[in-house]
């Protein structure tokens, strides 16, 4: 099996053969051969047609259609390579008509989207290994309410030890909220701390009034706010990747019914329907 750094270079390469090739031959054809924007729009479209191939790949992993890596390679390689055709079906000049004008934003922001999403893939897995590994998205909720009921729990559990509802109290007025849901995520994204910081200095504020037996409970509470927050760092980047797909895969096939229609309109006014 090739290793991913191979599969890297080996894309780059064919990436820039590919894209030497195709500016040298319509350089060289323009002009020449009848119809060349036919042949290099539909070439454009098998190249788009072939990449939507790879969100089903995902859901099919069982199945021996190559590495789930050598396709994300094709998929990146690929994709730019859609971006010299493109440049190529135009001739290098920008569209006419607000069809046409349609066409090439939605084109544009597929490309977008894309890099964006190349980036997001390459970068929030590094980070999620900072915070101890990926939690599985779906469970985040549960862990989240796992972790309120054990702080609600200490809190109770504290009055009756001490007979005081200091600790109870404080859940209340500054850690409820915290628990109740996800919080932060912008912060967590441009790796602010400062929310965090500020819960633990007020729980370092409070201990200082505090008996031994309550010191402890605190300290627990203090690792099960960490943990908290953790959690909401990993929602809050998994987050983006989510909605990522949700913005991808719809401009996507958007783009593709729209050259659907864009095939059909030339095909159309060139056999002299008006």
């Amino acid at each position: 099996m090739i290793s991913f750094n191979k599969q890297r270079w080996v894309g780059l390469v064919l990436f820039v053969l590919g894209s030497v090739l195709i500016v040298w031959l319509h350089a060289k054809c323009f002009g020449v051969v009848p119809k060349l924007a036919y042949l290099s729009g539909w070439v454009l479209f098998a190249v788009m047609l072939a990449l939507t191939f790879y969100n089903p790949r995902k859901k099919i992993s069982f199945l021996p259609l190559l590495s789930s890596e050598a396709w994300l390679q094709f998929h990146i390689y690929a994709g730019l390579l859609t971006g010299v055709l493109f440049l190529v079906h135009i001739n290098y000049k920008l569209p006419t008509g607000w069809f046409d004008d349609i066409l090439a934003s939605l084109y544009i922001l597929v490309m977008i989207s894309g890099f964006f999403g190349l980036f997001v893939s390459r970068a929030v897995p590094k980070r999620l290994t900072t915070r101890g590994g990926e939690v599985l998205f779906e469970r985040i909720p549960g862990i989240r309410r796992q972790l309120q009921d054990r702080v609600e729990t200490l809190a109770l559990q504290s009055v009756d030890q001490v007979k005081s509802s200091t600790i109870a109290d404080f859940y209340v007025r500054e850690l409820k909220y915290f628990f109740d849901g996800k919080r932060n995520l912008i912060a967590h994204w441009f790796e602010v701390r400062a929310p965090l910081n500020l819960l633990l200095n007020n729980i370092a504020d409070l201990n200082r009034y505090l008996n031994d037996s309550e010191r402890a409970t605190m300290d627990e509470i203090a690792t099960l706010v960490r943990q908290k927050d953790g959690l909401d760092y990993h929602y809050s980047l998994q987050l983006v990747i989510k909605l990522w797909l949700f913005v991808h895969i719809p401009l996507t096939y958007s783009l593709l019914l729209w050259t659907l229609a864009h095939i059909v309109l030339v095909f159309a006014f060139s056999g002299g329907a008006r």
